[in-house]
């Protein structure tokens, strides 16, 4: 164990002549962004396990269908043939809808790593006594959280916390703004 290195974990219970807010701070930091990615590889796996069984699904739902659609169409086979037509659209919309969440939830996994990574580098920086008091180095960071950034929306809202606008309200004008785009758009979309 190498001596030179600051202590870690926190001191505040029983502070020395070493204690450091930023210390502290970058261990709150640090420990944030573990929990972030720690949810994150939780749920990756149930959200892979999810996709492979609605994409089976969706194969399935493609064969009867077309083994439904090979049915004759009239009689008691027409009717039985509708209705199956029927449940198999239903449930092909419903897989369908299902794709779309699972899209969703890869942006949200793509955001919640651009958080981590932003911590992360929050905490160097912090961390960083030649660093720390640097503007240049703040406005490198900015400047690297802004291009981590996928959407217009989330660069404007970026931009609006930047000039002053208060999260809460920068947020909700991006939320906003979201729900403008949204309303009667379900197609899928690749982020």
């Amino acid at each position: 164990m190498n001596d030179n290195l600051p202590p870690r974990g926190t001191s505040a219970h029983a502070p020395d002549l070493n204690w450091s807010q930023v210390r502290e701070t970058v261990l709150l930091l640090e420990l944030a962004a573990g929990q972030i990615e720690a949810a994150m590889t939780d749920s990756g796996a149930s959200v892979e396990v999810l996709t492979g069984s609605f994409t089976g699904m969706a194969e399935s739902m493609r064969l009867i269908s077309e083994t439904v659609a090979a049915l004759p169409d009239t009689g008691e086979a027409g009717e039985a043939r509708q209705r199956l037509l029927g449940a198999a659209d239903q449930v092909s919309g419903m897989v369908h809808q299902a794709v779309i969440a699972f899209q969703f939830y890869d942006k949200l996994a793509q955001r919640l790593a651009h958080v981590t990574h932003s911590l992360g580098d929050l905490s160097d920086l912090v961390a960083d006594q030649q660093r720390i008091f640097n503007p240049r180095e703040w406005v490198g960071l900015q400047e690297r959280i802004r291009s981590k950034y996928t959407t217009a929306d989330e660069r404007t809202m970026f931009e609006a916390v930047m000039q002053g606008t208060p999260v809460p309200v920068a947020l909700a004008q991006y939320v906003e703004a979201m729900r403008s785009k949204q309303q009667g758009d379900d197609d899928i979309e690749l982020f």
